[in-house]
């Protein structure tokens, strides 16, 4: 059931945005813009009003229109309706180009940097002609590093820097060609509490030199925290405009999703003696190097039981998670899983599907790459990974029609927003893809569900959900390995946690004890708590 609005106090002109009216104009306004693709109409009829120097948080669900509303903004795409203002006057941003040009510059959610090139390299590429490429772009470069905190040498390959950095460079690229607009999209999304400390810390010095922040974000703690003014856009149109100091994180996911949200926490444990996985000395090799990616990595998992790793990105995370699926092969080490009786079995040596089809679900941690066929129907995703497996399959040949209605209950269970089964993969929010992904692979009973950043990019409302389905899948018995750069989650969600540095387990933490800032401490090596044996 919908909210209605106004709330008592979120109106949908806040008192900060009524003091707006006798202010010059914003230096960023979008009036009336309507966005439709076939069959959906992404954007309708919404309005923003940016003011210069401040930070301007968007917040609504996947699906809701943010994106769409971003892209317009830097002409990735072109409104079918209404007008955008910058500074005053009226453009029209048929391009990026366009939007360089107008001083509007976009950090994407997944970094734009080519790993092979230097930092130095990365920032100048394409923008040659404003500088040069001698001590004048040298010169240049330096201010905007120390304005952005990045303290690097420019000649460092970007594939040595870790994740602040690289968002430091994205940074660095957009004020390069002369943004004073900022765009920056799920900005906190992979970094660790320290790390988003010192973003916030940059946007503030960055505020006060008279840059424009639009802060996009499911992370409404932190919207609060570092935002001046929000705007709620849900469904495509725009519900309202407050101030984040005179509401709650509950009251923003109302005007978002239109009801209050539970939080991931929960301690009634439902952990058993049954081992479902057993990783034993696993060891990786990279693969251009003697360098040991994984190096004796040794754990188990029970049944009932959410074993949370927490690293920073990097780390060897992605790697084990590869591994156990087979699609690495391990140096060293061996990987277990139950049988059907009941006994641990040794598929280190079987390929994907194999593994698959002796029980683990799979949700990835690039559901675009891995998860889904984004120029394929939702009905045909359903099949991926259970192409010999009831109901999609007889074991030998593939069944549409059941595949059809499977995603349909799908769609229902899991609230995945579609016209229906036949829409490619592609056209859904992220969100969607996500619970899409997420009801196919709890669909398949597995014993063991591999987890890898479950929620990364959902909205409030999807978040929910997922944490929900995979609470009640825990409470029927299943074992889960949850990788996740969400410190919250893996909180309230796990019943033991470890470490991972450096390709290595280091440390087990308490989720029922341990706060986010130890976790994060322990994830750089700054950790206080004892070495795993």
């Amino acid at each position: 059931m919908e909210v209605p609005l106004p709330h008592p106090h979120i109106s949908p002109c806040s008192s900060k945005a009524k003091e707006q009216m006798t202010e010059p104009e914003p230096v960023v306004e979008l009036t009336g813009i309507t966005k439709r693709f076939p069959g959906v109409v992404a954007n309708s009829d919404v309005h923003l009003a940016v003011r210069a120097g401040e930070v301007h948080a968007v917040c609504g669900e996947n699906g809701a229109g943010k994106s769409t509303l971003m892209k317009i903004l830097y002409g990735m795409q072109q409104p079918d309706e209404g007008t955008i203002k910058v500074g005053g006057e009226v453009v029209e941003l048929r391009n990026p180009q366009d939007a360089i040009k107008a001083g509007i510059g976009m950090v994407h959610q997944h970094f734009m940097l080519a790993d092979n090139l230097t930092v130095r390299e990365n920032v100048l590429l394409g923008a040659e002609g404003l500088h040069g490429m001698g001590r004048k772009a040298r010169a240049r470069l330096t201010t905007l590093a120390e304005q952005t905190g990045l303290h690097v040498d420019p000649d460092t390959l970007v594939e040595n820097l870790g994740v602040a950095d690289r968002q430091r460079v994205e940074i660095v690229k957009v004020l390069y060609r002369g943004a004073r607009i900022v765009i920056l999209d799920e900005p906190t999304a992979v970094l660790v509490p320290q790390e988003v400390d010192a973003l916030f810390e940059t946007i503030r010095s960055m505020q006060a030199d008279g840059y424009t922040f639009l802060f996009i974000s499911h992370k409404l703690d932190e919207v609060r925290t570092i935002a001046d003014e929000v705007t709620i856009i849900r469904r495509g149109t725009t519900v309202g405009t407050v101030d984040p100091a005179t509401v709650s994180s509950h009251e923003l996911a109302e005007m978002m999703v239109g009801s209050q949200l539970p939080s991931p926490e929960t301690r009634e444990s439902t952990v058993t003696d049954r081992e479902v996985l057993r990783v034993t000395e696993l060891r990786l090799d990279a693969e251009d190097s003697d360098r040991a990616v994984l190096d004796d990595v040794t754990l188990s998992v029970r049944a009932g039981e959410i074993l949370g790793i927490a690293g920073v990105e990097g780390n060897g995370q992605t790697e084990l998670v590869e591994t156990v699926m087979g699609m690495r092969k391990a140096s060293a080490g061996t990987v277990e899983l139950i049988g059907e009786d009941g006994q641990l079995r040794d598929i280190t040596r079987l390929g994907t599907l194999a593994r698959r089809e002796a029980g683990i679900g799979y949700i990835a941690e690039d559901r675009h790459r891995h998860g889904l066929l984004l120029r394929q129907p939702l009905w045909s995703n359903r099949i991926l990974g259970y192409q010999t497996r009831k109901p999609v399959s007889n074991g030998h040949l593939i069944d549409p029609a059941a595949a059809r209605e499977d995603t349909e209950r799908i769609v229902e269970e899991y609230d995945v927003r579609t016209p229906g089964v036949d829409v490619l993969a592609g056209a859904l929010s992220g969100g969607n893809q996500q619970k899409l992904i997420v009801g196919r692979e709890l669909s398949g009973e597995p014993t063991l569900l591999i987890a890898s950043h479950p929620t990364r990019g959902v909205d409030v409302g999807a978040q929910a959900l997922i944490w929900e389905q995979m609470r009640q899948a825990r409470h029927n018995g299943l074992a889960v390995l949850l990788i996740s750069a969400d410190l919250d989650e893996l909180i309230g969600l796990s019943d033991t946690i470890r470490v991972m540095l450096r390709g290595r387990l280091v440390s087990e933490a308490d989720p029922a004890t341990v706060t986010p800032q130890e976790l994060g401490s322990a994830m750089t090596g700054a950790g206080t708590q004892e070495e795993a044996a």
